[in-house]
């Protein structure tokens, strides 16, 4: 009580904010330079897989973009009971991504003290879950269903999209947020560890798809309020699709060079919700955010379509009619 009472006669008497004090977060690095695909990728012999170590418990992992142009990042934790990998990629085939081979590496211990492994997905698109195939048979291994109804059994969602789920990996213990607009099965981490807010396909350096811009926008305001008085070392998404001059790659481009960096900030999530709300259903870019709804712009797209096909066709009947006019 005393200390409530001291914190709340420093904010009032010296306007200093009181907030809770959180555990010191476990560094690391994000020095590292992404495989930039190819101009041709025939021509060009490319580690299908590329690793990275954030920490000695922590690894980041990229489809090269000569395997896929999805090229999308997937994040394994190890906790001191289990491992946690998050999203599975894009890659079915083990023989064109040795996906399982090498997160089953990077787990310690050998044979039956392997440390078991839970798979997750961010969402349910298949260039986030394709992979799964890989890791459905092996042992110690646990893969969660990514249609809305498991997500919602297996994390205990009985209010969704309300509501955060925990995750303990054993000494590490990871908050999952619904995160429902780009796709109805969407969810998001945050590691109390080391602060890392896993968005992907939520928040990216790249075209945010908003599937749903109600439901996206309710997701944002739930994580920015969730955020705000959170530590947060770095945003890492799903996949990368602007130069570091903010413009994107063209669409299925498997060639990114001057790629901008994975990480975003803690200050993109709290931006989001007021860039969201001018969304306008169709393609909107509010400062440093790019959103659309794909299906509306390829309907928009194909009506212009029609529309210009319709009027050559009307040109050419008149065109044709009056010559033929002209020539009786």
């Amino acid at each position: 009580m005393m200390k409530r009472l001291l914190c709340a006669s420093l904010a009032a008497g010296l306007l200093l904010p009181c907030t809770a004090a959180w555990p010191q977060l476990t560094p690391g690095s994000l020095d590292v330079r992404w495989d930039e695909g190819a101009e041709n990728c025939a021509a060009s012999r490319q580690a299908p897989l590329q690793v990275h170590p954030y920490d000695a418990q922590t690894y980041i992992l990229r489809e090269n973009l000569c395997a896929t142009f999805e090229a999308p990042f997937m994040y394994l934790l190890l906790g001191s009971s289990r491992a946690l990998l998050i999203d599975t990629g894009d890659v079915a085939e083990p023989q064109q991504m040795p996906l399982a081979q090498a997160v089953l590496k990077l787990l310690p211990g050998d044979g039956a003290d392997k440390l078991p492994l839970l798979v997750v997905h961010t969402h349910r698109h298949l260039d986030h879950r394709a992979g799964d195939t890989q890791f459905a048979a092996l042992p110690k291994v646990q893969v969660v269903p990514y249609e809305l109804a498991g997500v919602q059994k297996y994390y205990g969602f009985n209010d969704w999209p309300n509501g955060i789920a925990q995750l303990d990996l054993g000494d590490r213990t990871l908050d999952v947020l619904p995160t429902p607009g780009h796709n109805e099965t969407h969810v998001s981490f945050y590691d109390r560890n080391t602060g890392l807010f896993f968005s992907g396909d939520f928040l990216m350096p790249g075209r945010l798809l908003i599937d749903d811009a109600a439901a996206d926008l309710a997701s944002a305001q739930r994580v920015a309020a969730f955020v705000k008085d959170r530590p947060v070392s770095h945003v890492l998404g799903g996949h990368i699709e602007l130069d570091r001059a903010g413009e994107t790659f063209p669409w299925e481009s498997q060639y990114h060079p001057q790629e901008r960096v994975l990480q975003m900030s803690k200050d993109d999530l709290l931006a989001l919700p007021a860039a969201v709300s001018r969304f306008n259903g169709f393609y909107t870019q509010h400062g440093r955010f790019i959103m659309m709804n794909s299906m509306r712009v390829l309907l928009a797209m194909a009506l212009a379509l029609l529309i210009v096909l319709a009027a050559l066709v009307l040109w050419l009947f008149r065109y044709v009619r009056r010559r033929r006019a002209a020539r009786s």
